[in-house]
C-alpha cells in the first residue's frame, strides 16, 4: 500500500478547488493507496502538517497550493526518501510551471500516479530553503506590497510592482561575493535563482535549470527611475541582462553583506522575509529533493 498525503491550502488562488476524498478516489483506488487530506489554516501550518505526515509514514506528500505552500512542504522533504508531488493552486505557480506540471487540477493529480520521480537541486539562504528563487531589492519590495494587498491576481502583482518602484530607495550599500569576485553596489536587485521562472511566466534568469548544479545570479545596480520601465520591458522579453547595470553569474555559492547591521529584507519563493545576521549566505544542495513531474 502506498500512503499519499495531500497538504491543501484552501485559500490558494481562487479558493475554489475540488480536492476531497471523492475527487481523489477517481485516481487512487483503496486497494493500493491510503489517501490522507490535511488543510493548512495559516502561514507555516503546512510545515507542521508535513512533519506529522512524515512521522505517520507517508511515501508521497503532495503540496496543493501556490509557491509558498510548496516551499513549506518541500522544505521538510529535502535530503529524505519521501517524494514531493505538486498540484498548483496558486496565482503565480512558478515552480510548477518550470516543471511543466499542468494547472488543470485533474491532469496534475493524474501525474501523481503516472509521472516519474526525478531529483532537483535546492537552494539554501541561511537556514531557509528555496526551490525557485530568492532576492533582495525591488523584488522583495514587490512581494511585501503584494502580501499586503487583498488580491492574488496578476493585476495585484502589477499594482504592487508600480508601488514598489514609486517607493524604492537606494539606502544601503552591499557587497556581493561570487566566484572570487567582490561587487560593491547600491542594488536595484540581487536575484539568485534555481529555476527559470518566477511565476506568471515572468523570468529574470531564463537560462536557469533545476538540475544543472548551479545557481543563476543577476545583480542590477542603481539605475534612474526613467530607466526602470525599460528594464521592465527587458524582463518581459526575457532579456534583463541587456541593461548595462546588470551583471550575470553562475555559481554554487553567493555571500551578501550590507553596510549597516539592520535586517535584510528579502523574498524567498515569493514570500517576504526579514533575515537577521551579519551576512546572507546562499548555497546549492545538488539533487537533494525528489519530485514527481
Amino acid at each position: 500500500m502506498k500512503h499519499i498525503h495531500f497538504i491543501v491550502n484552501p485559500v490558494s488562488g481562487s479558493g475554489n478547488q475540488p480536492i476531497n476524498q471523492k475527487f481523489l478516489k477517481k485516481f487512487f483506488d483503496e486497494e493500493n493507496y491510503v489517501v490522507i487530506i490535511k488543510k493548512s489554516d495559516y502561514k507555516k501550518h503546512a510545515k507542521i502538517l508535513t512533519k506529522s505526515s512524515i512521522a505517520e509514514g507517508a511515501h508521497i506528500i503532495v503540496a496543493c497550493g501556490g509557491d509558498g505552500t510548496i516551499n513549506e512542504v518541500a522544505s521538510c522533504l529535502v535530503n529524505t526518501n519521501i517524494v514531493l508531488g505538486i498540484i498548483p493552486l496558486g496565482s503565480g505557480n512558478g515552480l510548477a510551471s518550470n516543471l511543466k506540471i499542468p494547472k488543470d487540477i485533474e491532469r496534475a493529480t493524474a501525474l501523481i500516479k503516472t509521472a516519474s520521480v526525478k531529483k532537483i537541486d535546492v537552494g539554501c539562504v541561511n537556514e531557509h530553503y528555496f526551490f525557485s528563487n530568492t532576492g533582495i531589492g525591488i523584488d522583495a519590495q514587490v512581494i511585501r506590497h503584494y502580501e499586503n494587498s487583498n488580491e492574488r491576481k496578476l493585476i495585484s502583482y502589477l499594482k504592487s510592482s508600480l508601488k514598489a518602484l514609486r517607493c524604492f530607495k537606494y539606502k544601503n550599500k552591499i557587497t556581493v561575493e561570487v566566484n572570487g569576485h567582490t561587487i560593491q553596489t547600491y542594488p536595484f536587485l540581487v536575484f539568485v535563482s534555481n529555476s527559470n521562472e518566477m511565476g506568471y511566466k515572468i523570468s529574470l534568469t531564463p537560462m536557469a535549470s533545476l538540475q544543472d548544479g548551479l545557481l543563476d545570479i543577476l545583480i542590477v545596480s542603481k539605475m534612474s527611475r526613467l530607466k526602470s520601465p525599460y528594464f521592465g520591458l527587458l524582463i518581459l522579453l526575457k532579456k534583463p541582462h541587456l541593461i548595462k547595470e546588470a551583471k550575470c553569474y553562475q555559481s554554487k555559492k553567493v555571500i551578501i553583506r550590507q553596510t549597516n547591521q539592520s535586517a535584510y529584507e528579502t523574498q524567498i519563493d515569493g514570500e517576504f522575509f526579514n533575515i537577521d545576521g551579519e551576512a546572507i549566505n546562499i548555497s546549492l544542495l545538488e539533487k537533494s529533493l525528489q519530485v514527481i513531474f
